[in-house]
This record gives C-alpha cells, sequence and structure tokens, in this order.
C-alpha cells in the first residue's frame, strides 16, 4: 500500500480508502444509470443473433462503449462529493491523453 500511495500521492490511508470507495460505488453506478439510456435506445441482448458469435460480441462492445463515458464522468462527480476531486481530476486527464483526447482538455497552467 505504501508504493500505490506514494505513486498516486496520497497522504493517508484514510485518503486511499475513501478512493478506492469512490472506484467502487461508480462502476455499479455507472451500470445502473446506463441502463434507462441502453433501453431508450432499444439496446437488448435480444437484438443481436446468437447464431454468430459476433453479434454477441458486438453488443458487449457497444454497450461498454455506452457505459465508459457515463464511468468517467460519474467518476469525477463522485470524486468531488467525497472531496477527492483533485485526485480523479488528475486521474481522468491522464486516462483521457492515452486515449488521445487530450487535446479536448484545457491547458495546463504553468505556476
Amino acid at each position: 500500500m505504501k508504493k500505490l500511495k506514494e505513486r498516486w500521492g496520497i497522504k493517508t490511508n484514510f485518503q486511499l480508502v475513501i478512493i478506492f470507495f469512490v472506484f467502487s460505488i461508480t462502476g455499479s453506478s455507472a451500470v445502473f444509470a446506463a441502463k434507462p439510456f441502453l433501453s431508450f435506445i432499444h439496446l437488448n441482448r435480444e437484438q443481436f443473433p446468437d447464431a454468430f458469435f459476433w453479434g454477441g460480441l458486438l453488443y458487449y462492445i457497444l454497450r461498454i462503449s455506452i457505459i465508459f463515458p457515463i464511468y468517467q464522468i460519474l467518476l469525477v462527480c463522485f470524486g468531488w462529493l467525497f472531496g477527492q476531486f483533485k485526485f480523479f481530476w488528475g486521474f481522468e486527464k491522464k486516462m483521457l491523453r492515452r486515449l488521445g483526447l487530450g487535446r479536448f482538455l484545457p491547458e495546463e497552467e504553468e505556476n
């Protein structure tokens, strides 16, 4: 745990527990929050035939690609609610840059 705290720049074990808690509730909440949207756009498993392997794979690829942005938004929101906005915003910026979406982020302010 010490290496993880150093890597993430966390000072206390309590802060680490809060961060783990935010990660855990965000995953469940993203799937729960995505259900009404998936129903609204009529994306359900029955629409993809079982006869081919690609039907199920395509369904899950679409489902994950819809849930992923919801997860990212909720992660920052829950981070803010639990007083860890700075950590999660930095986490999001790093992830967006790795995905090649860093150009959509505001420029970094120099000190």
